[in-house]
C-alpha cells in the first residue's frame, strides 16, 4: 500500500470511529465496508475529496446552518415547511463544502507554508487542481439544483451567493478584512431564506443579515488568530493581523453589536423570554471565549472559534422555544 493510500485509509478509519462513537448503530463497520467494496484507487481519491470538502470538520456547516434556521423559523412565524428546511439544510452543506474547495484552490501554493493546513489534499498534491475545480463545479451545480425548487427571487439571490463565496478566498491577498467578506457570504442565506418563504426581503431580514455578518467577523477573527504567526510570514492579510494587540477588545465590541442587533430583532418580532434568555447565555459563551483567549495561545483561540457553535445552537433553541410556548 502506498503512503497516499495509507494516509487516506487512516483518515477514513479515524473519521468513521468518531462517527461510530456518536451513532454506533448507524456507522458500525463503515470503514471496513468502504475499503472492502470500493476499488482501491477510487476509494483513496474519494477520501481525498471528502477531506477537501472538510466533511470531517463540520463546524463550518453548523455555523452556516444556524442563521439559516433563524431566518426560516422567523420568516415562517415558527412553522417552516419541511421541504424548505431540507433544501436549505442540504444547501448549507453543499455550499460550505464548495467554499472549502474553492478556498483550497486559491490557497494551494500557500497552505504548505502554514502548519495547520500543510496536510490538506491540494497542498500535498493528492488531488490535482483540475480535480478540485471539477469537484467545486459539481457541488455548486447540486446546490443550484436545490435552489431551482424554490421561487424566482431565491434563484436570483443564489447567483450573489456563489459570487461572494468564490470571491472570498482571494480577498486575503488584497484586504485586511477577508473575514468581512466571509460574513457577507455566510449571512447571505438569510435574505435567501426570507425570499423562499415570503417572496420578499423585509427590513428584519437585513437587520439579521448585518448582525450575523458581525458575528462571523468576530468568530473568524478568533480563527485568524490561530494562524496569525504563519500568515504574517507569508504575507496573508486578516483582521487578526490588522487588530494586533487590540484584537480581543475589538472582538468583544463586535460581539456586543451582534447581541444588540439580535435584541432589536427580538423586539421587532415580539419574541418572548426564551429568546432573550438565549441571548444572555450567548453573552456567557462570549465572555468564556474572551477569557480562554486572554493569552492568545493558538489552540485556545481555536477553541473560542469552535465555541461559537453553541452560540448559534442556543439562539436557535431560544427562537424555537418562543413559538412552542405561544
Amino acid at each position: 500500500m502506498s503512503t497516499e493510500e495509507r494516509t487516506s485509509k487512516d483518515f477514513w478509519l479515524s473519521w468513521s470511529r468518531k462517527l461510530h462513537q456518536r451513532a454506533p448503530w448507524l456507522f458500525t463497520s463503515v470503514a471496513q465496508l468502504y475499503w472492502q467494496w470500493v476499488p482501491q484507487s477510487i476509494a483513496v481519491k474519494g477520501v481525498e475529496f471528502l477531506r477537501l470538502m472538510r466533511v470531517d470538520r463540520p463546524i463550518g456547516t453548523y455555523l452556516l446552518l444556524w442563521p439559516t434556521l433563524w431566518a426560516l423559523i422567523l420568516a415562517s412565524h415558527g412553522a417552516p415547511m419541511l421541504s424548505e428546511l431540507l433544501v436549505f439544510s442540504l444547501g448549507t452543506f453543499l455550499m460550505r463544502s464548495a467554499g472549502c474547495v474553492i478556498n483550497d484552490i486559491a490557497d494551494r501554493k500557500l497552505d504548505g507554508h502554514v502548519s495547520r493546513t500543510r496536510t490538506r489534499p491540494l497542498a500535498r498534491k493528492t488531488v490535482t487542481t483540475q480535480e478540485a475545480i471539477g469537484l467545486f463545479v459539481v457541488l455548486a451545480l447540486l446546490a443550484f439544483a436545490l435552489v431551482l425548487t424554490l421561487n424566482l427571487l431565491t434563484v436570483q439571490l443564489s447567483f450573489v451567493a456563489i459570487g461572494i463565496a468564490s470571491l472570498y478566498p482571494y480577498m486575503k491577498r488584497y484586504t485586511y478584512f477577508p473575514q468581512l467578506i466571509l460574513g457577507a457570504a455566510f449571512a447571505w442565506s438569510i435574505p435567501m431564506a426570507y425570499a423562499a418563504v415570503s417572496a420578499s426581503i423585509p427590513a428584519e431580514a437585513w437587520l439579521m443579515y448585518i448582525s450575523t455578518l458581525l458575528w462571523v467577523l468576530a468568530y473568524d477573527t478568533y480563527y485568524g488568530m490561530v494562524d496569525r504567526h504563519d500568515d504574517i510570514k507569508i504575507g496573508i492579510k486578516s483582521t487578526a493581523i490588522l487588530f494586533g494587540d487590540a484584537d480581543l477588545p475589538i472582538i468583544a465590541m463586535i460581539q456586543g453589536f451582534f447581541i444588540f442587533g439580535m435584541l432589536l430583532l427580538g423586539t421587532r418580532n415580539d419574541l418572548s423570554w426564551p429568546y432573550y434568555l438565549s441571548l444572555l447565555i450567548s453573552v456567557g459563551f462570549m465572555v468564556y471565549q474572551y477569557w480562554i483567549c486572554r493569552k492568545r495561545q493558538p489552540e485556545q483561540c481555536f477553541r473560542a472559534f469552535l465555541n461559537n457553535n453553541y452560540v448559534g445552537l442556543v439562539i436557535t433553541l431560544g427562537i424555537i422555544a418562543h413559538y412552542l410556548l405561544q
